[in-house]
Formats: C-alpha cells, sequence, structure tokens
C-alpha cells in the first residue's frame, strides 16, 4: 500500500511495490497521504513506486467483481486525478517502471514527470483492450499532452520507453536505473515557497475544463 516519507519538505509518496492497480483501500489511501502533504505545509510531492512498476491502473478484477458500483469508481479514480492535476505545491511524478492506463493518467496529473531511460514503458492501451476513455479521462490527457501526441499516444496504443517519451513531451526528463526520484528532487528544490493558495487557484483557472470533465463522473456512495 501507498507510504508517505519527506526529503526535508518535499513529500515522497510511494505507491507500493506490486503494479499499484487502483482498489478502493489504495484510492482512500492516496487520498489520506494527499490530505496529509497539504496540512504538513508540504513544499512538494514527488509520487513514485518501489517495484517495477509505477502503477498498472484500474483494478480490473475489482471493478469486474463489482459493476454495480462501476460509476462510483470511476468517479473516485478521477476525484484522485483532480486533486493531483491542483494539488497546491509542485509535483513530480517519478516513473521507476510502467506506468500502464489510469497509471499513466496518475502521472500526466502532475506537474512534470521523471522516467527512467532504460527501461519500462508509458502507454495508454485502452484502444487495444477495447476500453474507451470518460470525457474526463481524455481531458486531462488532452490538456497535458500536444495535440499530435494525444492522438499518437491515445489511439494506437503505442508503448513510449523513456527517450521516446521524452522525445515527444510526455516526460520532461529521464534517469538512470535508481536516479529517478532524486532526478524528481531536483526538479522540485528551486520550487519551494511557493504560496499554496496563489498555486492552487492557478492551477484550477488553466485546467478549469477537464476538472469539469473530471467531476463530472463522481457521486456519492
Amino acid at each position: 500500500m501507498p507510504n508517505l516519507t519527506y526529503h526535508d519538505k518535499i513529500a515522497v509518496l510511494d505507491l507500493g511495490d506490486d503494479e499499484n492497480r487502483f482498489s478502493p483501500a489504495f484510492l482512500d489511501a492516496v487520498n489520506a497521504h494527499l490530505d496529509t502533504v497539504v496540512a504538513d505545509g508540504a513544499q512538494g510531492l514527488v509520487t513514485t513506486a518501489s517495484g517495477k512498476f509505477f502503477s498498472n491502473g484500474l483494478d480490473l478484477d475489482w471493478f469486474g467483481a463489482n459493476p454495480e458500483r462501476g460509476p462510483w469508481y470511476v468517479g473516485e479514480v478521477q476525484h484522485i486525478f483532480a486533486r493531483v492535476l491542483t494539488l497546491p505545491v509542485p509535483t513530480v511524478a517519478a516513473l521507476p517502471g510502467h506506468a500502464f492506463g489510469a497509471g499513466a493518467m496518475l502521472a500526466i496529473a502532475h506537474d512534470y514527470r521523471v522516467m527512467r531511460a532504460d527501461r519500462g514503458y508509458f502507454c495508454f492501451p485502452e484502444v487495444d483492450i477495447r476500453i474507451p476513455f470518460t470525457e474526463g479521462m481524455a481531458a486531462l490527457i488532452q490538456a497535458k499532452l500536444t495535440p499530435k501526441t494525444a492522438v499518437a499516444s491515445m489511439t494506437t496504443g503505442r508503448r513510449f520507453g523513456g527517450t521516446d517519451a521524452l522525445a515527444v513531451d510526455i516526460v520532461d526528463a529521464t534517469a538512470a536505473e535508481g536516479a529517478v526520484t532524486d532526478a524528481a528532487l531536483a526538479i522540485l528544490a528551486p520550487l519551494g515557497g511557493k504560496d499554496p493558495g496563489t498555486l492552487g487557484a492557478i492551477k484550477n483557472t488553466m485546467f478549469a475544463g477537464a476538472l469539469a470533465a473530471l467531476a463530472a463522473a463522481r457521486q456519492t456512495d
């Protein structure tokens, strides 16, 4: 399960050492950690993982076993995306390995992304697994990627390695094995001390369209 530590005043959220799929319990844990990041006055957030996956996204086993809760589940997943997208501190996703589907969307919701150069793929496989993007998911991706890259990633199911992802601006930097989190921390180091209220307001304005689409799916339990 996810755990939260600190590097000086920068929070480091480790999603775990397995596939880090978005079970309801996983989502609850991430929400709680985001609450802590804000309450503690952290000056930045790095989200990473300690295994070969950053995240494989939706918990399809849980989803398949609970079809009646599908709309609620999608709403809760999109709520996490919205929270990260507008978190009032600078954020970096540090990808030590694969980021697929909703896991890749979680990475996209961060301000910046660092990916291991020599291993791991960034992929939106929805077109190949016959799961269309929701309006909120599509809006999130299109708010962060250029139109050309959005088409290349959303309609083909292409798996981007670190170097290829950097070339089309899916990620902002690559790093060697074992150096991904340090590279993410280096991005955040000069960005500390931003006023949270101002930064949060700027992000809410920047991504108003995506936020509205993400929020539209959420419902009470």
